[in-house]
């Protein structure tokens, strides 16, 4: 990884928690079908062994990715924020483009993203635009159905 993989504390719990419930719960379930099914004899035509091995490859492929994530993760709590009068990592900005929309965004890391929720990703467009500014600030962001100016009207942090 050439960035940090920025998160917040509940967006690494949620990996963790994740993580957790695949290793510890799902994963020694399908191994113990996958044993029995395997000592029912033909393996070729036993849908409980085909599946079953086919659900380890996607759970142990998954375990993976969530290790090197939390592996790479830097754990960056927006409550303790220095300079709160700028846009940066945590925050929740609310902006209002040229039409007098107003959107409230919060920036969080790239695995936590949720765009239907408000929550946009750290390197996302957006939120490299976003990154730094003050009230009162104008942005242009390039966006796939074209380039549009924001106007930042709000910053607010987490509480400690």
């Amino acid at each position: 990884m050439d960035r940090p993989n920025y998160i917040t504390p509940a967006g690494f719990a949620t990996l963790r928690r994740e993580y957790d419930q695949l290793f510890a719960g799902e994963r020694p379930q399908i191994v113990e079908t996958v044993s029995w099914a395997a000592g029912n004899g033909d393996r070729s035509e036993n849908g409980d062994y085909l599946y079953g091995k086919k659900r380890l490859r996607e759970i142990d492929r998954r375990l993976g990715w969530l290790s090197r994530r939390m592996k790479a993760a830097k754990v960056v709590d927006p409550a303790l924020a220095p300079d709160r009068a700028r846009v940066f990592f945590g925050a929740t900005v609310t902006i209002v483009d040229e039409d007098d929309r107003e959107r409230v965004l919060t920036l969080v890391g790239d695995d936590e993203a949720d765009a239907a929720g408000g929550r946009i990703g750290w390197n996302a467009p957006m939120a490299r635009a976003l990154r730094g500014a003050a009230v009162g600030d104008l942005r242009r962001v390039a966006l796939p159905a074209g380039e549009r100016e924001y106007e930042i009207v709000a910053i607010t942090y987490p509480q400690s």
